[in-house]
């Protein structure tokens, strides 16, 4: 089953949250950030590496989803060593209890290798502490649905609107009435059941999105 809520990088559009080691005299400079796209993760992931340009790496992993989904992740070793960075990185965003993540960690050589295990060490520990300063906040997911009814009914739905906790994005009037709105994913199968008997069953509710 879906993640009704969980929690979520607590940052603006486009900000950052950051911190750094010194390993062994190379520097680990560590950013995350809110993403809810792979999309948007690349963005941002080359937003970063533009800023860090001069860097020895780039290394970067994300999860656009919820905690633990695999189904919105990327990583990437940029030049290190293969698996000793991307996916450390990424398996310590996965095991974080938090969602929509992007996390960016920049490496400056010092001069000495640290051997493979020593960079997946390297790379788990820069995102970990990241991670523990991290301000989070809790995220309710939401379900984009859309209603088709006949202007007899719009009365009765609109009131069922207000008791489920729906907001409205969108409204069309033709025919009949279209009206696209949100409502958290947990509400949708009471909403839907309460929307058919009090229109006797006249109107149509359709999700076409789910964000949970």
């Amino acid at each position: 089953m879906p993640q009704q809520s969980y929690s979520i990088p607590s940052l603006a559009p486009g900000e950052w949250h950051e911190s750094e080691l010194v390993i062994k005299r190379s520097r680990f400079l560590t950013h995350i950030t809110r993403v809810s796209s792979p999309a948007e993760a690349r963005l941002a992931i080359d937003e970063m590496r533009t800023r860090h340009a001069d860097a020895t790496h780039n290394c970067w992993a994300f999860n656009a989803g919820p905690p633990g989904s695999t189904a919105q992740v990327g990583a990437n070793d940029d030049g290190e060593p293969h698996g000793t960075a991307g996916r450390p990185i990424l398996g310590i965003l996965l095991h974080s209890d938090i969602g929509c993540l992007c996390c960016v960690v920049t490496r400056w050589f010092g001069g000495i290798k640290l051997g493979t295990g020593g960079l997946v060490r390297a790379y788990q520990d820069s995102t970990s502490q990241c991670l523990a300063t991290l301000p989070t906040m809790l995220c309710v997911s939401q379900s984009l649905v859309e209603l088709k009814l006949h202007y007899a009914d719009n009365d009765k739905v609109r009131r069922l609107l207000a008791q489920h906790g729906a907001s409205i994005t969108e409204e069309e009037y033709g025919a009949d009435i279209r009206i696209t709105l949100t409502l958290p994913c947990s509400a949708v199968e009471m909403f839907s059941l309460d929307i058919a008997q009090a229109t006797c069953g006249r109107a149509l509710c359709t999700v076409l999105k789910e964000n949970c």
